[in-house]
């Protein structure tokens, strides 16, 4: 498992309950040997103006994986993880249900970590995908 940490699913969800994630109705669903799932329900909270999940709403949830993901493999108590960029692919709209993405890591470093975030509609198909880079910063 990469992570060195195992995920509380209950955990990670009440952290987040006070912040965007909360608002957005994010929530961390599952996790494997190298994943960690969430996902955000598509509500008027979430779409843009002409009825289509936002973009933006796509990389919270994207930046909110990626770097909790990123959390949950540092051995150091006194490190965090803090985003440097992150890009998103909208490649099919959603209109209604929920979206779920799920991140995997693409480089582990002492100082920075990539991971890939993909977002799937409730059928199962693509509707982003994203890239995050994250620094370490030590305490």
């Amino acid at each position: 498992m990469v992570f060195k940490k195992k995920p509380d699913l209950d955990f990670l969800n009440q952290m987040g309950k006070d912040s965007m994630t909360g608002f957005l109705g994010i929530r961390y669903t599952a996790f494997g040997e190298d994943y960690l799932e969430a996902e955000m329900p598509v509500t008027l909270k979430t779409k843009q103006p002409f009825g289509l999940l936002h973009g933006g709403a796509n990389v919270v949830l994207a930046e909110s994986l990626g770097s909790v993901a990123a959390l949950l493999c540092l051995e150091d108590a006194a490190a965090y993880p803090v985003g440097l960029e992150i890009n998103a692919n909208h490649l099919k709209g959603v209109r209604e249900g929920k979206v779920t993405g799920r991140a995997t890591p693409i480089h582990l470093g002492r100082s920075t970590q990539v991971w890939e975030i993909k977002i799937s509609d409730k059928d199962g198909d693509l509707s982003c995908i994203s890239r995050i880079t994250l620094a370490i910063i030590r305490k």
